[in-house]
């Protein structure tokens, strides 16, 4: 005596009983789609909970004199610039005038945005010259055991 599927007795599927379960799988499928966003957003992650701490962007090497470099910082981006002039300084990475996101320019030896050609000081974050209404906020910046930590804003992020 062998068990094979051939043996078993076939049960008829019958259409009511078919579109039952396909309508309760839909309805089951979109309650899932309209709550779990819901619970998503209201219980924030441990990401999110955590967020707003130092953040460890880097050893100082990383960061060599004459540099800028672009790090995210909880999710922002923050330009990091090493100059002869001011040493390590952490700025927002977000123009001032329409909200791009800056780089550094190795040729003039600062901060540009692409939005508009928008200059910045690499040591204050000052406007030096475009259409920003204001300059980059510089950020906290440690150097703990030759790593490079980010912290809080010291001024007002473009869109906050």
């Amino acid at each position: 005596m062998t068990n094979s599927l051939q043996d078993l007795p076939a049960l008829p599927i019958t259409r009511r009983k078919f579109i039952q379960t396909l309508l309760g799988f839909s309805i089951v499928s979109t309650l899932a789609g309209i709550f779990i966003p819901i619970v998503a957003y209201l219980l924030p992650t441990k990401a999110q909970a955590d967020a707003g701490g130092p953040t460890d962007v880097g050893a100082l090497a990383d960061f060599p004199v004459g540099t800028g470099t672009v790090v995210s910082v909880n999710d922002t981006p923050v330009i990091i610039v090493n100059t002869k002039a001011g040493g390590l300084k952490a700025l927002s990475a977000i123009c001032t005038h329409l909200g791009c996101i800056v780089a550094w320019n190795d040729k003039k030896n600062v901060v540009e945005s692409p939005c508009h050609d928008g200059l910045f000081n690499p040591v204050t974050g000052a406007v030096v010259s475009g259409p920003p209404p204001r300059g980059l906020p510089l950020y906290e910046l440690a150097v703990k055991e030759g790593r490079v930590v980010i912290g809080k804003p010291l001024g007002q992020i473009y869109g906050s």
